[in-house]
């Protein structure tokens, strides 16, 4: 019985350790992603813009500086947790299935990379009850008209009227769900793949905690670069989901796959990458930025 509790403990601590460093990570992501993201949503979700650099420039000269931070009370609490969510339900996946392959596959306790890409695809399962409201409530924020024109007076406001005008939690803050856990699965696979292939490759030569810190701050860069790629056409349908009309007579689109269908119907296959180029500008640091934090923290705590 104390072994069992003993092992009990240790898990638990191991967990709390994860949450904790993830949430530091999502703090430092909102931080420095969140100007490139309200770029990337605005591309997404209208045709105001040219470019990521003509919506950057209109952006600061109609709404001022402080519109690049428009919403971040949001997910500065939100993503703080989602990320937190992530890396937790990373790690336990990962040490169910080392778990697994001990008893099943006796002398490999390691992870193939099919593996490392199932657990990060539970993680964004996992996130997905946490994100898909966060990010619909983010989006609307972002795209509101600006000063006297706008729609919501802040989160709590605007999840208020999700919730009454778009018909219930379900189809009102939950509208894109669907096409969110597909998104969060594909996406924190490759991501997490992503990084540990590069992370392994490197161990070969020199322990995980010797690693320097510039080489996980460039792996995680390069891992979030990967992410997007792999699930951008994804997110265009997201967020045209969670920008659509609330009320019946006012929506464009039945669902995620109506919405493909007009996408590809209107703009071709570019329209699903509209938005990628700040996208990517803001991968990079922000990607960068989550997993060295992360792993600093582990370090620290453990």
């Amino acid at each position: 019985m104390g072994a069992d509790n003993d092992n009990d403990s240790d898990g638990l601590s191991r967990t709390l350790k994860d949450l904790f460093a993830g949430a530091a990570g999502g703090v430092a992501q909102v931080l420095i992603g969140q100007p490139f993201d309200i770029i990337k949503v605005r591309l997404q979700t209208t045709s105001l813009y040219s470019s990521a650099l003509d919506a950057g420039r209109q952006i600061y000269a109609h709404e001022g500086a402080l519109a690049f931070y428009k919403g971040t009370l949001t997910p500065l609490i939100g993503i703080g947790a989602c990320v937190s969510v992530q890396f937790g339900a990373f790690h336990e996946a990962r040490r169910r299935l080392e778990t697994w392959n001990k008893k099943y596959n006796p002398g490999r306790s390691e992870l193939t990379y099919a593996q490392y890409y199932l657990a990060g695809a539970t993680a964004g399962v996992a996130n997905t009850v946490l994100s898909s409201p966060i990010e619909h409530v983010r989006i609307r924020l972002q795209t509101q008209p600006h000063g006297a024109a706008a729609l919501y007076s802040g989160p709590l406001d605007c999840i208020r009227k999700l919730i009454s005008h778009g018909g219930g939690v379900s189809s009102g803050l939950y509208r894109g769900t669907g096409v969110t856990l597909l998104r969060e699965a594909q996406a924190y696979g490759v991501w997490f793949l992503t990084f540990e292939y590069l992370m392994k490759r490197t161990m070969r030569h020199t322990r995980r905690e010797d690693i320097p810190a510039w080489k996980i701050a460039l792996y995680g860069g390069l891992a979030g670069e990967a992410l997007w790629l792999a699930s951008y056409p994804l997110d265009v349908v997201k967020s045209k989901l969670q920008t659509d009309g609330l009320k019946k007579g006012e929506q464009v689109y039945k669902g995620a796959v109506d919405c493909a269908k007009k996408v590809w119907a209107k703009e071709g296959v570019m329209g699903f990458w509209k938005g990628l180029a700040p996208t990517l500008m803001r991968a990079m640091p922000v990607s960068a930025g989550t997993f060295f934090v992360v792993e600093t923290t582990m370090r620290l705590i453990n």
